[in-house]
């Protein structure tokens, strides 16, 4: 894991630290241990008793040498992977774990399900190669309480070789790749008061099931127990590797207080600068981001397309709807010249779509940009908000399936968005050109503008076809006095029908 992947992976918004927030283990120990019955409502029962009492802070157990270490440090700690769990046993997977140090300073509790019954998985240092890491004498007669967290491993790119899929790693953060993929953006399990400027709560997982698979299976099954000072909750993931990495999820959660915040299914990502957004970045790059927009599928079953941003300030924005159908953070460009990038392969960036898998009701996909300059610090974050808040002392559930993707088709006959961008005017104002994909638009007569704004001017809109395939939209914004814009636009036919997904951009001075 290299600087990059590991901010990635616990910088996460917003960014500065790991969570402050503490969460209990030793509850996991005590109902789940060596050859503990364990079922469905395991994890659950374990959320509810936790839930039903106040939440306290674990003491800070590691020893002092892991207190000290640095990222390098902690970077040449590596698991022995032929040690790894269900190594050499054929069942399609095996697992590796993460050693406590550094930013990663409160181990979590592992166990392994097996035909109905759970035992813990023991922290050992003969586990790890602690390279260049000076163990003081008399570590392992200290061992700490558990480990940092886990990865799997499956023959995702081919049939010989176990490639890493996805790592639970820090607060409630994971991250999978399909096919192909490299590392990018990040999911967690929930978000608490995401962009309040009195601080985000960060849940933490605590402890983890891991369900042994059969012989040469295609799927795994993760339990996982989290806990915060706001709330305490128990999630199932069912994993399937491929050419999408499937994960179902289960997410039960049992607040101790009044939820007004809570976001559901929180995806995080980064945007730094493309064509639609350079921000004056004086970079040999074409584009640097691990996602470019945020789609969405409402429950009219309206397509929307909003190109993300680094913006000047915080923004946030919030698309209201009932029963969604769906909503993701995508990574649309694909090609190499898109990025240009050789080290970062930005093109390989995993799309992450969120499809639910029941009726989430009334509520909004709620979208956090913040400033960044830094390519290394998550400042993307989205997620769906509950219009009513989550109570104390009821179970609240939210199914839903996560698309670690390159690419997902939602109504294949509509154009897409393949890139967005804009440019000065001598007069002050803005020229926006939108590029739509999709062969589908090429047979039908020449589409018609569609293009609307909330404050300012719209001027000449245009559409011309692309060369080979597509259309491109164009028009002028010009705001007067107005501070921020938000625009909408597509492509229609001679009825109005939409041609296209719509398209969404917020223009701020």
């Amino acid at each position: 894991m290299n600087r990059r992947d590991l901010l990635a992976a616990s910088l996460c918004l917003p960014l500065a630290a790991l969570p402050a927030g503490r969460a209990v283990a030793r509850a996991s120990r005590a109902v789940a241990g060596a050859g503990t019955v364990f079922g469905a409502g395991t994890v659950p029962a374990l959320a509810r008793a936790l839930a039903d009492g106040p939440w306290r802070a674990p003491p800070q157990v590691l020893p002092d040498w892991l207190e000290a270490m640095d990222y390098d440090a902690w970077r040449d700690v590596r698991f022995d992977p032929a040690r790894a769990l269900w190594a050499g046993a054929g069942r399609g997977f095996t697992a590796q774990f993460f050693h406590p140090g550094f930013l990663f300073r409160e181990p979590v509790v592992m166990h392994e399900v097996v035909d109905g019954h759970a035992r813990t998985l023991d922290y050992r240092p003969e586990l790890f190669d602690f390279g260049a890491n000076r163990v003081p004498a008399g570590a392992a007669d200290n061992p700490v309480a558990g480990f940092a967290g886990f990865r799997l491993h499956a023959a995702l790119n081919s049939a010989d070789y176990l490639d890493e899929v996805c790592t639970f790693l820090g607060a409630s953060y994971f991250r999978a790749v399909a096919r192909g993929q490299l590392y990018g953006l990040s999911a967690r399990g929930l978000a608490l008061r995401t962009g309040d400027p009195a601080g985000e709560e960060f849940p933490r997982f605590t402890a983890f099931w891991i369900e042994r698979p059969a012989p040469r299976a295609s799927e795994v099954v993760v339990h996982a127990l989290l806990d915060s000072p706001s709330v305490a909750g128990a999630f199932r993931f069912a994993i399937t590797p491929g050419a999408q990495t499937l994960m179902d999820v289960q997410a039960r959660l049992y607040p101790r207080v009044r939820l007004e915040q809570a976001g559901i299914a929180p995806l995080t990502s980064m945007f730094q600068f493309d064509a639609s957004d350079r921000g004056g970045f004086d970079d040999y790059r074409t584009a640097v981001h691990d996602s470019d927009g945020l789609a969405l599928l409402n429950g009219a079953g309206e397509q929307l397309w909003r190109p993300l941003a680094n913006p000047a300030t915080l923004q946030e924005s919030a698309f209201a709807d009932r029963g969604p159908r769906g909503f993701g953070l995508m990574q649309r460009k694909r090609d190499f010249r898109d990025f240009g990038d050789a080290e970062a392969h930005y093109e390989r960036r995993p799309s992450l779509w969120v499809e639910p898998r029941s009726d989430w009701g009334r509520g909004h996909v709620h979208l956090v940009e913040i400033p960044t300059a830094d390519e290394y610090l998550d400042n993307i974050v989205a997620f769906w908000r509950p219009q009513a808040a989550l109570e104390p002392g009821r179970e609240h559930r939210f199914d839903y399936r996560l698309h670690w993707c390159d690419r997902h088709d939602w109504n294949p006959g509509l154009a897409r968005v393949a890139r967005t961008a804009t440019g000065a005017l001598a007069d002050g104002g803005r020229r926006f050109v939108i590029d739509l994909a999709g062969a589908h638009v090429d047979a039908r007569p020449e589409p018609l503008p569609m293009a609307t704004a909330d404050a300012g001017r719209l001027a000449n809109p245009t559409v011309h076809p692309l060369p080979g395939s597509g259309w491109r939209l164009a028009f002028e914004l010009h705001p007067g006095e107005a501070p921020v814009v938000e625009l909408r636009a597509g492509l229609t036919g001679a009825g109005g029908t939409p041609l296209s997904e719509t398209w969404l951009y917020r223009w701020t001075r």
